[in-house]
């Protein structure tokens, strides 16, 4: 009996551990992948239509979560035509050589109350290390999971020669996603 007490103890600890540990599946109706850029000192937005994520996210054991998010770069739309025409061009994304960006994470780190997403970004044939701070919320089954980091564009080749003039078109692109999530 008493063994039997001890197993049922073990096993009610364990489930909630066991629990938190999920792969998730991304609601594409409720969820949005974008960015934010400066030209000309006005700020625009934009966001991906197309895109794919791989989620698997466990707060109490990052070492075992990981994302994988796949983009369609031709997606891309910020309201303005000559933007959203200029986007795909070779001058860009140059979506006739290179169609995607890849996202996938090498490791997450909490730092104070923040989780910090370190993984590698492939946009334009170049891959370079980025940093995503992470805030997930479990919702029912589900959760949601808020990224935001900042892309350097000329370290990836986007936006180079004319458009490489930082006055012009900021350095900076913030990459941002809210994503509602539903358990596996």
């Amino acid at each position: 009996m008493k063994a039997l007490l001890s197993a049922l103890l073990t096993l009610t600890l364990a489930l909630p551990v066991a629990a938190g540990a999920a792969d998730y599946t991304v609601q594409p109706t409720a969820s949005t992948l974008g960015f934010a850029g400066t030209f000309q000192g006005a700020g625009f937005n934009g966001t991906f239509g197309k895109w794919t994520a791989v989620i698997n996210y466990d707060a109490a054991h990052l070492v075992t979560s990981k994302f994988d998010v796949n983009v369609d770069l031709a997606s891309a739309k910020t309201g303005d035509k000559d933007r959203d025409t200029a986007l795909p061009g070779a001058d860009f994304f140059n979506i006739a050589k290179f169609p995607q960006a890849h996202f996938v994470t090498t490791g997450f780190r909490q730092v104070g109350a923040q989780v910090i997403a370190d993984g590698n970004l492939t946009l334009h044939g170049v891959t370079k290390p980025v940093t995503l701070n992470v805030t997930f919320k479990p919702q029912g089954t589900g959760a949601v999971l808020d990224v935001a980091g900042t892309v350097k564009r000329l370290d990836f080749g986007v936006g180079g020669g004319d458009y490489a003039d930082t006055s012009v078109i900021a350095a900076d692109v913030k990459v941002i996603a809210h994503l509602q999530l539903a358990a596996k």
